[in-house]
């Protein structure tokens, strides 16, 4: 679901990866739609490769997208990137009760907000094929870990 779209240190907004190349990837931005070559040695981050932490476990952010989008009900985000922090604080624990308030930061909240309203702008949050995803890759490692016993 969100495996092409990458979030770019120094640059706001969010990027879909267009191709690769030897030592640069050729991104759009979703805010504008306007190409630009991204180097090596920038940090690239998959929205796929981000993780929540929660009280006990990491929580992959595609998963966390998708409880705020039940929750919302498709909609765009009900508070604002810029509310308050006890807004937003409460906001993300509506989505996430057991996010960990010791690391997970309010920079953090309000970007997930910002992301979350451009990807539902662009309609990039889909439940189901995430649980479709989800089934098939645990059931991929059930049979690696029956093979593995074998």
């Amino acid at each position: 679901m969100l495996k092409d779209i990458l979030s770019i240190s120094g640059k706001s907004g969010l990027y879909k990866l267009i191709t690769q190349g030897k030592n640069h990837v050729i991104v759009e931005s979703l805010t504008d739609g306007k190409r630009l070559p991204v180097h090596s040695y920038t940090k690239i981050s998959a929205l796929t490769d981000i993780a929540v932490y929660t009280m006990s476990e990491e929580i992959p952010l595609e998963e966390v997208m998708v409880k705020i989008f039940t929750m919302e009900g498709g909609k765009p985000a009900s508070v604002k990137p810029t509310g308050s922090s006890n807004e937003l604080k409460d906001y993300f624990e509506d989505a996430l009760p057991e996010y960990d308030r010791d690391k997970v930061y309010i920079s953090d909240i309000k970007k997930i907000v910002r992301w979350y309203d451009e990807l539902v702008k662009h309609q990039l949050i889909d439940p189901e094929q995430y649980a479709k995803e989800k089934e098939e890759l645990e059931k991929a490692l059930e049979e690696a870990q029956s093979k593995e016993n074998a």
